[in-house]
């Protein structure tokens, strides 16, 4: 059951990059892990860099993907931007935080919904 999971969020996740990616953005990174977690994925858009959380459902039965992302949730990613930001020195000015609902059912239409700046 476990691998059925974790095989629908690493779908999700490349959904999410190819969405991201088509709409001009650039992916950094994927799956970055420290002691306090992992961050799905890192972008680019422009200068501003996006620390993306990505939450990957099959249908809406459980309800909508955003609805798993909490504001303890949030704030964790928030130290783990901070955490990114130090393992990667650099010019970190511009930041921001998404998050990204994919529905992706075994069957039928995927919808991705993308929320900019949720924290």
């Amino acid at each position: 059951r476990m691998a059925a999971k974790d095989e629908l969020g690493k779908r999700g996740e490349a959904i999410a990059a190819r969405y991201l990616e088509a709409d001009g953005l650039t992916i950094v990174d994927r799956n970055w892990r420290c002691s306090q977690g992992e961050i799905d994925l890192v972008a680019l858009d422009g200068p501003e860099l996006v620390f993306v959380e990505v939450k990957t459902r099959s249908s809406v039965a459980y309800g909508h993907p955003l609805e798993a992302i909490t504001a303890p949730k949030l704030a964790r990613l928030r130290r783990l931007a901070a955490a990114w930001c130090v393992d990667h020195p650099g010019n970190h000015d511009l930041i921001r935080i998404d998050a990204i609902g994919v529905i992706a059912p075994l069957h039928g239409d995927v919808d991705v919904d993308h929320l900019r700046r949720v924290f």
